[in-house]
């Protein structure tokens, strides 16, 4: 039984009751994801499961037989940014960085739902064939990754520069 991770194919491990989080870190080596509490509130250990955003506490590695899993770690790499890694650098994203691999892993399956068209508790128009990205729905659809250090607002400054047209987020806030 394998698993893809960051474009790897590894092996699974043989105690079923071994949850993704503890694959990546203990197993695998890849410090990025974090565990904070290790319960699924904070979003900490959001990473992509075939570009879906999850939390890994939450998860059995098992689970996940056959499927691609996409770490912090796959996203860029030093010199060679992910276009949201820079902008959270850009725009002061992140203080102590404990819970920003899960910002950015789950700011970047938020950015594929919006595309789906999938809605939020605050849309405001669910006819609408697009979703408006107003600092409201940013931060809705954040909500599950918590900062304890303050930064939220150059994480939102930073998400919304990556994935929302500036005359959409112009619009919105008027």
């Amino acid at each position: 039984m394998t698993i893809t991770v960051n474009g790897a194919a590894v092996s699974l491990p043989n105690d079923p009751r071994v949850s993704l989080l503890d694959l990546l870190r203990e197993d695998l080596h890849l410090p990025g994801t974090k565990k904070g509490c290790n319960q699924g509130a904070c979003g900490a250990c959001t990473v992509l499961v075939d570009g879906e955003r999850i939390l890994s506490c939450l998860a059995l590695a098992v689970q996940f037989e056959g499927r691609s899993v996409t770490t912090i770690e796959g996203l860029g790499m030093p010199g060679a940014l992910h276009p949201l890694q820079a902008a959270f650098v850009e725009h002061d994203g992140f203080q102590c960085g404990y819970c920003t691999p899960g910002q950015i892993c789950s700011a970047i399956g938020m950015a594929e739902e919006i595309r789906r068209g999938v809605p939020s508790h605050v849309t405001s128009d669910l006819s609408s064939e697009t979703i408006a990205l107003s600092r409201d729905e940013l931060r809705e659809r954040m909500s599950g990754n918590l900062c304890r250090c303050g930064a939220h607002n150059g994480i939102i400054d930073a998400i919304a520069e990556t994935f929302a047209p500036k005359t959409a987020l112009a619009e919105a806030a008027e």
